[in-house]
């Protein structure tokens, strides 16, 4: 708007007026839009990684999610992204190692999720159903 307004310079005073003050409304909607461009982008790109994560191992997919979101310029809402995915990888594990997640099972995931991806992924796939309700249980 303000580059029209420069370069046209047979504008009426009327359209000059309404162009400043339309373009505060014009920047703000922009930002907006790239606001929730981003939020998007970051959710595509921590949905991307977790999905390969998966595929390619925990650790590798979790650095790929937020390189992917990293090169995106997104950083709004990275940590309960990953809080999300890393809670997402964890019941998927467990399903995938005991066939469904049930209550004893779903009580310990907020434990589980304390530990570092690097100590509870091999807990996980070496530890016996009873043995991981014991361990976090205590």
């Amino acid at each position: 708007l303000r580059t029209s307004l420069t370069n046209d310079q047979e504008l009426e005073q009327e359209d000059r007026e309404l162009i400043m003050r339309l373009s505060p409304l014009y920047t703000s909607r922009l930002q907006e839009e790239l606001d929730a461009g981003r939020q998007q982008g970051l959710q595509q790109g921590l949905q991307q990684g977790l999905q390969q994560g998966l595929q390619q191992g925990l650790q590798q997919g979790l650095q790929q999610g937020l390189q992917q979101g990293l090169q995106q310029g997104l950083q709004q809402g990275l940590q309960q992204g990953l809080q999300q995915g890393e809670r997402l990888v964890i019941e998927n594990l467990l399903k995938a190692r005991f066939g469904n997640l049930d209550p004893d099972l779903s009580v310990i995931i907020d434990r589980i999720l304390l530990l570092p991806v690097e100590e509870f992924t091999p807990l996980i796939i070496n530890s016996s159903r009873t043995e991981l309700i014991a361990h976090f249980s205590s």
